[in-house]
């Protein structure tokens, strides 16, 4: 078991329902990037790094917004490790990413620098399963927890061969559409996570379209954690780090009460 797996591992098994923040690398900018990060991971369990990219077909128009933000600010792919590794945060830290930035640079290379910069995980939404193996083998070869998608359209089957894969946590994407903020949880939710439940023991984390806390405490009635993306990157563009770190304590208040 790796690093990330051991650590949720751990914090599920002792009743903590897990808490994993997005950010976009170099978001607000560059200078005040670590200190989002150090922001954000004060009430996480992990923390999720967005690597800016082009052509970002899971995100919306906050996320895809932020990542063009950060690249004309001078912050790639492999710039956003790099800042990634100048925090100094206890919570692990995930990659996440598109395949074109791997395989411009080499799924071996990228895999050393996320580990050199720290990284514990890896999330990349665009590649099937099927497509996946060598980028695992390279992800576990540097220590890198993979972390899989499943959408709320795959069969029981599919279901089995994405989750089969997991070594950190499984990401249970609660509704059809990219990435944003929305008024309410999508009821989808609840059944993605139980088909995962009937095929894996690992954690499950929904994400997309997380937006508060009583999203995070409805989402974790069945699931075992949650991501929270957008709301968090306007929150970091409009009012800095401080904005956040309130913010997801609010989540994670309401989150242990819960529990």
């Amino acid at each position: 078991m790796n690093g990330l797996a051991t650590r949720l591992e751990e914090r599920r098994v002792g009743g903590r329902k897990l808490l994993v923040p997005y950010v976009m690398g170099g978001i607000p900018d560059r200078a005040s990037f670590p200190r989002v990060m150090e922001a954000a991971s004060e009430h996480a369990d992990a923390l999720e790094i967005g690597l800016p990219y082009s052509d970002p077909l899971m995100d919306g128009p906050v996320i895809a917004d932020a990542g063009e933000r950060a690249m004309a600010s001078g912050t790639g792919p492999l710039d956003a490790l790099e800042l990634a590794a100048q925090a100094q945060i206890g919570a692990p830290k995930i990659a996440m990413t598109y395949y074109n930035p791997i395989h411009r640079i080499g799924e071996v290379e990228f895999c050393e620098r996320a580990a050199a910069a720290g990284f514990a995980g890896l999330i990349v939404p665009d590649i099937p399963v099927e497509e996946s193996e060598s980028l695992r083998k390279a992800a576990a070869d540097h220590a890198l927890a993979w972390i899989p998608l499943v959408a709320p359209t795959s069969s029981a089957r599919r279901v089995a061969d994405i989750v089969a894969t997991a070594t950190g946590f499984v990401y249970a994407v609660s509704t059809l559409g990219v990435t944003g903020a929305r008024e309410s949880l999508s009821e989808r939710a609840a059944r993605v996570v139980a088909a995962c439940r009937q095929a894996t023991d690992s954690p499950v984390v929904v994400g997309i379209g997380v937006s508060n806390a009583a999203h995070a405490v409805e989402a974790t009635r069945s699931a075992d954690g949650v991501v929270i993306g957008s709301a968090l990157v306007d929150l970091v563009i409009r009012s800095g780090p401080d904005a956040a770190r309130d913010f997801l304590a609010g989540v994670r208040s309401a989150l242990d009460d819960a529990s």
